[in-house]
Formats: structure tokens, sequence, C-alpha cells
């Protein structure tokens, strides 16, 4: 059987066959997106060109050490996709990300981009989200007036006894790129994504949080021995009222 680093692998080289030359590409943070960067880092040196804004600081320098240029998303938005791994997937699209920290400038990235690719291994395609704890990126200043805020949201939308965790390393708080907290919230099975991103997005000193619901287009998801394509549905054309003209032939 496949270990997991493969499965990795094979979603990442897959993930290539989106990018072409003359992209503006997004590249994403974590271990599986570190997998893509090293894998697009030869396809740039033997002559494709693209324009690149990285997630993550950490993104950043890898993509620099593999010659892969980048520039500012401000100058270069709207693009044309962003790659980029997650921690939850469901096969409706809807995302937990966000363990790596880089959770904020991720979604301002992909929500800059026309496509959002997302490469995972089979351990992270989800019945329902909510088995990782959603991490939660929240301003310092009086940030655990804003955890107890979020508690509140929480219970109301039916989540009981919620855990709000500060993420700490070698016991220090950490800090975003941005220098904002981390929070986890283990809300266990989340029963409605789109109602309770809206209820965090509304908290005071929440900068952003890790339900990315509505952006991702595709997911890639790699199985020992198949590559599974999920694509979010294409949006069907209007349908005329009863009644209506038709549009006059050609």
């Amino acid at each position: 059987m496949a270990d997991r680093d493969s499965l990795k692998r094979e979603a990442a080289a897959r993930a290539l066959d989106f990018v072409s030359h003359g992209m503006k590409l997004g590249l994403g943070s974590g271990t599986t997106a570190e997998v893509f960067l090293e894998l697009l880092g030869p396809r740039v040196r033997g002559g494709m060109t693209l324009d690149c804004v990285a997630t993550s600081e950490r993104t950043a320098a890898q993509a620099r050490a593999l010659g892969i240029a980048l520039g500012d998303l401000d100058a270069l938005a709207p693009l044309d996709l962003t790659v980029d791994g997650a921690d939850e997937a469901d096969r409706a699209l809807n995302l937990i990300k966000g363990g790596g920290a880089a959770l904020l400038r991720e979604k301002i990235v992909a929500a800059s981009s026309k496509a959002m690719v997302v490469i995972a291994d089979e351990s992270k395609l989800v019945a329902r989200l909510g088995r990782f704890p959603l991490p939660v990126e929240v301003v310092a200043f009086g940030h655990g007036a804003t955890a107890a805020r979020i508690a509140i949201a929480a219970a109301a939308l039916g989540y009981a006894d919620l855990a709000v965790t500060p993420r700490l390393a070698d016991g220090a708080p950490v800090r975003t790129d941005s220098g904002n907290l981390i929070y986890d919230c283990a809300f266990g099975a989340i029963t409605d994504a789109a109602a309770l991103a809206a209820a965090l997005s509304a908290v005071p000193g929440v900068a952003g949080h890790g339900l990315f619901v509505g952006i991702a287009t595709t997911l890639v998801i790699a199985h020992p021995g198949e590559i599974e394509i999920i694509a979010a549905p294409t949006p069907a054309a209007p349908v005329p009222r009863a009644g209506s003209a038709a549009p006059a032939g050609g």
C-alpha cells in the first residue's frame, strides 16, 4: 500500500497538469504544497514562465530557493490559479485549513484567484468536516475576550462545550506571518460550514478562520493506485421564464 508521502507526491504531480505557461499562480503552504513546489521548480528552470504569489514566508523562501520568481498580489490579481493543500476537505469542496498557521494569507490569495486546486492524500477527504480542530486567526489585542466571543457564537449554533485553545510552540503563543495568534477550536462534526463561517467572520477580533467555503474549485485526491478529481459543478445556464421571448436566432 502506498504511504502518505507517496500519495502526496502523486497528488502534487497531477496538479501540475493544471498549470500552463504564462499563468499567474498562487503557491500554497503546507507539506503537500511544498511537494508541489519541488515538482514545479524544474519546469520553471526549464523555461516555463509564471508570475507567482506565495501564501506564507515559508513558501516564499522555498520558491526563491527553487528559482521561482515571486510578485506582489496587488499587482498580479486576479490570479489564474492557486494550488494549495488542506487539512480536511469534503465532497462539496468545503475545506479546513490552517494547520500550518498560514490560513489568512492562504484565503486572501485563493479568493484573489479564478480557480483553486486543492491537493491531498485520501486521509484528508472526509464525509463531514470537523475532526480536525478548526484554526481561527485572532488579533493579539484582547485575544482572550475574542476567544470567549468565539465560544458564544458557536454555542448559538449548537456547538456546546467548545474548547477554544491557544496554539503554542515551545510554550509560547504561535504567531502568524501577519503577527496574529491562532486558536484551535474543537467543534467536532460541523453541520453547516457556511453558517459557522459566517458566524466566526462576524466576531470582532477574528482576523480569519480556516473554513474555506465556496472557494475551492477542484480537489485532487490521491488514493492508492488512483487519482480522484472532484470538481465544483458548473453553474447551469438561466432557464427562461414561461412566456418570455426566446432569443433571436442567428
